[in-house]
Protein backbone atom coordinates (compact mmCIF):
# COMPACT_ATOMS: atom_id res chain seq x y z
CA UNK A 1 0.00 0.00 0.00
CA UNK A 2 2.38 2.28 1.00
CA UNK A 3 4.76 1.63 -2.40
CA UNK A 4 1.24 2.51 -4.30
CA UNK A 5 1.02 5.92 -2.93
CA UNK A 6 4.37 6.47 -3.30
CA UNK A 7 3.82 6.21 -6.41
CA UNK A 8 0.72 7.85 -7.44
CA UNK A 9 2.46 11.06 -5.50
CA UNK A 10 5.50 10.48 -7.55
CA UNK A 11 3.58 10.77 -10.52
CA UNK A 12 1.41 13.14 -9.29
CA UNK A 13 4.52 15.73 -8.52
CA UNK A 14 5.37 15.10 -12.20
CA UNK A 15 1.97 16.04 -13.84
CA UNK A 16 2.80 19.20 -11.53
CA UNK A 17 6.23 19.73 -13.00
CA UNK A 18 4.95 19.57 -16.35
CA UNK A 19 2.13 21.28 -16.26
CA UNK A 20 4.37 24.07 -14.55
CA UNK A 21 6.87 23.73 -17.63
CA UNK A 22 3.72 24.36 -20.25
CA UNK A 23 2.81 27.72 -18.24
CA UNK A 24 6.02 28.64 -18.50
CA UNK A 25 6.54 28.06 -22.16
CA UNK A 26 2.99 29.45 -23.06
CA UNK A 27 3.81 32.66 -20.82
CA UNK A 28 7.24 33.37 -22.91
CA UNK A 29 5.54 31.63 -26.29
CA UNK A 30 8.51 29.09 -26.44
CA UNK A 31 7.84 28.40 -30.25
CA UNK A 32 7.87 31.43 -31.39
CA UNK A 33 11.56 31.00 -30.96
CA UNK A 34 11.70 30.21 -34.64
CA UNK A 35 11.25 33.49 -35.78
CA UNK A 36 14.85 34.71 -34.73
CA UNK A 37 17.19 31.64 -33.95
CA UNK A 38 17.63 30.67 -37.60
CA UNK A 39 18.51 34.31 -38.46
CA UNK A 40 20.95 34.42 -35.86
CA UNK A 41 22.55 30.32 -36.24
CA UNK A 42 22.04 31.56 -40.20
CA UNK A 43 24.74 34.84 -39.32
CA UNK A 44 27.08 32.37 -37.15
CA UNK A 45 26.91 29.69 -40.48
CA UNK A 46 28.12 32.95 -43.01
CA UNK A 47 30.76 34.01 -40.30
CA UNK A 48 32.05 30.00 -40.33
CA UNK A 49 32.09 30.06 -43.73
CA UNK A 50 34.34 33.29 -44.37
CA UNK A 51 36.42 31.90 -41.29
CA UNK A 52 36.33 28.24 -41.13
CA UNK A 53 36.33 26.80 -37.22
CA UNK A 54 37.18 23.68 -36.06
CA UNK A 55 34.25 20.79 -35.65
CA UNK A 56 34.66 20.88 -32.03
CA UNK A 57 34.32 24.68 -31.73
CA UNK A 58 31.80 24.93 -33.80
CA UNK A 59 29.71 22.60 -32.09
CA UNK A 60 30.21 24.31 -29.02
CA UNK A 61 29.47 27.88 -30.48
CA UNK A 62 25.92 26.66 -31.87
CA UNK A 63 24.90 25.42 -28.26
CA UNK A 64 25.73 29.20 -26.55
CA UNK A 65 24.25 30.78 -29.29
CA UNK A 66 21.01 28.37 -29.43
CA UNK A 67 21.30 29.19 -25.51
CA UNK A 68 22.00 32.85 -25.39
CA UNK A 69 18.72 33.35 -28.29
CA UNK A 70 16.52 31.27 -26.57
CA UNK A 71 18.15 32.93 -22.86
CA UNK A 72 17.01 36.56 -24.58
CA UNK A 73 14.06 36.07 -26.25
CA UNK A 74 12.24 34.46 -23.27
CA UNK A 75 13.95 37.58 -20.94
CA UNK A 76 12.23 39.85 -23.43
CA UNK A 77 8.62 37.62 -24.07
CA UNK A 78 8.62 37.81 -19.88
CA UNK A 79 9.23 41.97 -19.59
CA UNK A 80 6.40 41.84 -22.56
CA UNK A 81 4.16 39.85 -20.28
CA UNK A 82 4.77 41.19 -17.15
CA UNK A 83 4.85 45.31 -17.87
CA UNK A 84 1.61 45.23 -20.37
CA UNK A 85 -0.66 43.06 -17.62
CA UNK A 86 -2.77 45.07 -17.23
CA UNK A 87 -4.00 46.34 -20.72
CA UNK A 88 -4.00 42.56 -21.31
CA UNK A 89 -6.35 42.07 -18.99
CA UNK A 90 -8.77 44.39 -20.15
CA UNK A 91 -8.03 43.61 -23.94
CA UNK A 92 -10.81 40.48 -24.81
CA UNK A 93 -7.64 39.10 -27.09
CA UNK A 94 -5.44 39.08 -24.47
CA UNK A 95 -7.31 38.11 -21.44
CA UNK A 96 -6.28 34.99 -20.40
CA UNK A 97 -2.32 34.96 -21.24
CA UNK A 98 -0.98 33.42 -17.92
CA UNK A 99 -0.82 36.65 -15.87
CA UNK A 100 -3.77 38.61 -16.19
CA UNK A 101 -5.56 34.84 -15.51
CA UNK A 102 -4.00 33.98 -12.62
CA UNK A 103 -1.74 31.62 -13.76
CA UNK A 104 1.12 32.83 -12.86
CA UNK A 105 2.28 35.44 -10.32
CA UNK A 106 4.40 38.74 -10.71
CA UNK A 107 6.86 37.43 -8.79
CA UNK A 108 7.34 34.60 -10.67
CA UNK A 109 7.78 36.41 -13.81
CA UNK A 110 10.23 38.88 -12.68
CA UNK A 111 11.95 35.74 -11.17
CA UNK A 112 12.05 34.06 -14.77
CA UNK A 113 13.37 37.52 -16.22
CA UNK A 114 16.14 37.58 -13.73
CA UNK A 115 17.37 34.12 -14.52
CA UNK A 116 16.88 34.01 -18.48
CA UNK A 117 19.09 37.79 -18.05
CA UNK A 118 21.43 35.65 -16.18
CA UNK A 119 21.90 32.89 -18.23
CA UNK A 120 22.04 35.32 -21.65
CA UNK A 121 24.75 36.87 -20.26
CA UNK A 122 26.55 34.14 -18.84
CA UNK A 123 26.49 32.04 -22.84
CA UNK A 124 27.22 35.48 -24.40
CA UNK A 125 30.11 35.49 -21.92
CA UNK A 126 31.17 32.07 -23.26
CA UNK A 127 30.64 33.23 -26.59
CA UNK A 128 34.22 35.61 -25.99
CA UNK A 129 34.42 38.87 -24.91
CA UNK A 130 32.94 41.46 -27.51
CA UNK A 131 29.49 39.36 -27.28
CA UNK A 132 29.72 39.53 -23.20
CA UNK A 133 30.51 43.63 -23.63
CA UNK A 134 27.67 43.58 -25.81
CA UNK A 135 25.27 41.52 -23.60
CA UNK A 136 23.34 44.64 -21.66
CA UNK A 137 23.11 46.69 -24.48
CA UNK A 138 21.42 43.79 -26.00
CA UNK A 139 18.71 43.40 -23.10
CA UNK A 140 18.15 46.96 -22.87
CA UNK A 141 17.31 47.17 -26.59
CA UNK A 142 14.95 44.14 -26.47
CA UNK A 143 13.28 45.23 -22.91
CA UNK A 144 12.45 48.72 -24.26
CA UNK A 145 10.17 47.33 -27.46
CA UNK A 146 7.60 46.55 -24.35
CA UNK A 147 7.75 49.78 -23.49
CA UNK A 148 7.98 51.70 -26.43
CA UNK A 149 3.79 52.01 -27.02
CA UNK A 150 3.67 54.38 -24.11
CA UNK A 151 5.93 56.70 -25.83
CA UNK A 152 6.25 56.48 -29.61
CA UNK A 153 4.00 55.66 -32.46
CA UNK A 154 7.36 53.54 -33.89
CA UNK A 155 6.52 51.13 -31.56
CA UNK A 156 6.81 48.49 -33.93
CA UNK A 157 10.09 49.56 -35.88
CA UNK A 158 11.60 49.28 -32.58
CA UNK A 159 10.92 45.18 -32.44
CA UNK A 160 12.56 45.36 -35.66
CA UNK A 161 15.41 46.96 -34.56
CA UNK A 162 15.53 43.97 -31.19
CA UNK A 163 15.14 41.08 -33.85
CA UNK A 164 18.40 42.78 -36.12
CA UNK A 165 20.63 42.05 -33.02
CA UNK A 166 19.86 38.32 -33.65
CA UNK A 167 22.05 37.89 -36.95
CA UNK A 168 24.74 40.28 -36.35
CA UNK A 169 25.02 38.56 -32.79
CA UNK A 170 25.40 35.27 -34.68
CA UNK A 171 27.98 36.90 -37.03
CA UNK A 172 30.13 38.10 -34.32
CA UNK A 173 29.33 34.94 -31.50
CA UNK A 174 31.37 32.44 -34.39
CA UNK A 175 33.67 35.43 -34.50
CA UNK A 176 32.86 37.20 -37.71
CA UNK A 177 34.56 40.68 -38.15
CA UNK A 178 32.26 43.69 -36.98
CA UNK A 179 33.01 45.35 -40.18
CA UNK A 180 31.73 43.32 -42.27
CA UNK A 181 28.66 44.12 -44.34
CA UNK A 182 27.20 40.98 -44.38
CA UNK A 183 25.71 40.74 -40.55
CA UNK A 184 24.44 43.87 -41.28
CA UNK A 185 21.93 42.91 -44.53
CA UNK A 186 21.37 40.32 -42.49
CA UNK A 187 20.01 42.18 -39.66
CA UNK A 188 18.55 45.05 -41.69
CA UNK A 189 16.63 42.11 -43.67
CA UNK A 190 15.18 40.24 -40.50
CA UNK A 191 14.16 43.58 -39.08
CA UNK A 192 12.19 44.88 -41.94
CA UNK A 193 10.67 41.11 -41.70
CA UNK A 194 9.74 41.05 -38.26
CA UNK A 195 8.70 45.05 -38.22
CA UNK A 196 6.26 44.54 -41.44
CA UNK A 197 4.52 41.28 -39.90
CA UNK A 198 4.41 43.10 -36.47
CA UNK A 199 2.78 45.71 -37.89
CA UNK A 200 -0.04 43.25 -39.40
CA UNK A 201 -0.36 41.64 -36.26
CA UNK A 202 -0.81 44.99 -34.22
CA UNK A 203 -3.93 45.85 -36.51
CA UNK A 204 -6.17 43.73 -34.63
CA UNK A 205 -5.62 45.84 -31.53
CA UNK A 206 -6.01 49.33 -32.94
CA UNK A 207 -9.35 50.25 -31.49
CA UNK A 208 -8.00 48.76 -28.10
CA UNK A 209 -5.12 49.98 -28.34
CA UNK A 210 -6.78 54.35 -29.01
CA UNK A 211 -8.90 53.53 -26.19
CA UNK A 212 -5.93 52.69 -23.74
CA UNK A 213 -3.81 55.59 -24.90
CA UNK A 214 -1.44 53.68 -26.42
CA UNK A 215 0.92 54.36 -29.65
CA UNK A 216 1.51 52.24 -32.66
CA UNK A 217 1.73 52.71 -35.94
CA UNK A 218 -1.54 51.53 -37.04
CA UNK A 219 -2.88 54.27 -33.94
CA UNK A 220 -0.85 56.59 -35.79
CA UNK A 221 -1.56 55.86 -39.31
CA UNK A 222 -5.19 53.64 -39.52
CA UNK A 223 -5.14 50.35 -41.25
CA UNK A 224 -4.98 51.17 -44.94
CA UNK A 225 -1.23 53.19 -44.25
CA UNK A 226 -0.29 50.62 -41.95
CA UNK A 227 -0.78 47.60 -44.45
CA UNK A 228 1.09 49.78 -47.17
CA UNK A 229 4.27 50.26 -45.04
CA UNK A 230 4.21 46.72 -43.81
CA UNK A 231 4.35 45.93 -47.64
CA UNK A 232 7.16 47.79 -48.24
CA UNK A 233 9.13 46.52 -45.52
CA UNK A 234 8.61 43.50 -46.53
CA UNK A 235 10.13 44.14 -50.34
CA UNK A 236 13.06 45.89 -48.31
CA UNK A 237 13.49 42.59 -46.24
CA UNK A 238 13.34 40.56 -49.31
CA UNK A 239 15.81 42.91 -51.43
CA UNK A 240 17.85 43.02 -48.31
CA UNK A 241 18.41 38.80 -48.91
CA UNK A 242 18.62 39.19 -52.21
CA UNK A 243 21.83 41.67 -51.44
CA UNK A 244 23.57 39.10 -49.78
CA UNK A 245 24.46 37.17 -52.48
CA UNK A 246 25.63 39.79 -54.30
CA UNK A 247 28.82 40.25 -51.63
CA UNK A 248 29.08 36.80 -50.87
CA UNK A 249 29.74 33.66 -53.18
CA UNK A 250 26.35 32.11 -52.06
CA UNK A 251 24.79 30.11 -55.18
CA UNK A 252 21.44 28.82 -56.80
CA UNK A 253 20.26 27.69 -53.71
CA UNK A 254 20.58 30.45 -51.66
CA UNK A 255 18.76 32.22 -54.44
CA UNK A 256 15.79 29.71 -54.37
CA UNK A 257 15.42 29.81 -50.75
CA UNK A 258 15.01 33.83 -51.13
CA UNK A 259 12.17 33.24 -53.75
CA UNK A 260 10.67 30.88 -51.56
CA UNK A 261 10.68 33.12 -48.51
CA UNK A 262 9.38 35.92 -51.56
CA UNK A 263 6.67 33.89 -52.18
CA UNK A 264 5.62 33.19 -48.57
CA UNK A 265 5.63 37.14 -47.85
CA UNK A 266 3.23 37.68 -50.59
CA UNK A 267 0.82 35.10 -49.52
CA UNK A 268 1.13 36.18 -46.19
CA UNK A 269 0.02 40.29 -47.49
CA UNK A 270 -2.44 38.65 -49.49
CA UNK A 271 -4.78 37.38 -46.36
CA UNK A 272 -4.74 40.78 -44.96
CA UNK A 273 -6.70 44.03 -46.26
CA UNK A 274 -8.21 46.81 -44.67
CA UNK A 275 -11.33 45.85 -44.46
CA UNK A 276 -11.07 42.14 -43.24
CA UNK A 277 -8.41 41.95 -40.71
CA UNK A 278 -9.89 37.86 -39.61
CA UNK A 279 -6.92 36.30 -40.93
CA UNK A 280 -4.47 38.10 -39.10
CA UNK A 281 -3.66 35.11 -36.92
CA UNK A 282 -2.90 33.12 -39.92
CA UNK A 283 -0.89 35.38 -41.60
CA UNK A 284 1.38 36.05 -38.50
CA UNK A 285 1.75 31.95 -38.02
CA UNK A 286 3.37 31.51 -42.06
CA UNK A 287 6.52 33.82 -40.65
CA UNK A 288 7.27 30.45 -38.79
CA UNK A 289 8.36 28.49 -41.74
CA UNK A 290 10.54 31.62 -42.92
CA UNK A 291 13.86 31.59 -41.10
CA UNK A 292 13.81 28.14 -41.25
CA UNK A 293 13.29 27.58 -44.91
CA UNK A 294 15.90 30.79 -45.32
CA UNK A 295 18.44 29.13 -43.26
CA UNK A 296 18.04 25.54 -44.48
CA UNK A 297 18.50 27.18 -48.31
CA UNK A 298 21.67 29.31 -46.79
CA UNK A 299 22.65 26.08 -45.81
CA UNK A 300 23.05 23.74 -48.71
CA UNK A 301 24.36 26.93 -50.95
CA UNK A 302 27.30 26.81 -48.75
CA UNK A 303 27.70 23.24 -48.50
CA UNK A 304 25.84 21.60 -51.41
CA UNK A 305 27.61 22.58 -54.75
Amino acid sequence: MAGTLGASHLVSGGARVLSRLATYLSFVRFSHSVFALPFALTGALLAVHQRPLTLADARWRVIWIVVAMVAARSAAMAFNRLVDAKWDAHNPRTAMRELPRGAMSRGEAVAFIVASSVVFVAAAYALGPVCFLLSPLALVIVFWYSLAKRYTTYTQLFLALAMAVAPVGGWLAAGGPAGAIEPWLLGAAIGTWVGGFDILYACQDLDFDRAAGLKSIPVRFGVRQSLLLSRVMHVIAVACLAALAAVTDLGAFYLVGVAVVAALLVYEQSLVNEHDLSQVKRAFDLNGYVGILYFAATALSIYVR
